[in-house]
């Protein structure tokens, strides 16, 4: 009769750092890929940023932080042209500061 223990014959035989190494490898494995944006899509990004800040509007910010892409509702406060940024105020009073670079989209949405 074979007795076969499946997996625990296995992990006896891997090093502590075999093991984090392919934990690492699985996180890098979930990773996207930054997009880039064309000039039309930056030029309609523009036009509802100019919207937002001139009517006080809610947007939503897709943008790319930690090797994925988050996505952020609230109120632009100040468009920063010096360091290229945004500050944006989300329901929960909260600041967030958003590089230009890392954003992917940007939508006029409500409340």
């Amino acid at each position: 009769m074979i007795r076969d223990r499946g997996k625990i014959k296995w992990t006896s035989m891997m090093l502590p750092e075999h093991v984090k190494m392919l934990r690492d490898w699985v996180k890098e494995d979930r990773y996207e890929l930054k997009k880039e944006l064309d000039e039309q899509q930056l030029e309609l990004m523009n036009e509802v940023v100019a919207d937002a800040v001139q009517y006080n509007q809610y947007v939503t910010i897709t943008h790319y932080r930690n090797h994925n892409y988050e996505i952020v509702i609230g109120k632009i406060r100040n468009v920063d042209m010096l360091s290229n940024c945004l500050h944006l105020v989300d329901r929960f009073e909260e600041m967030h500061v958003i590089s230009f670079e890392t954003i992917a989209d940007i939508r006029l949405t409500d409340k």
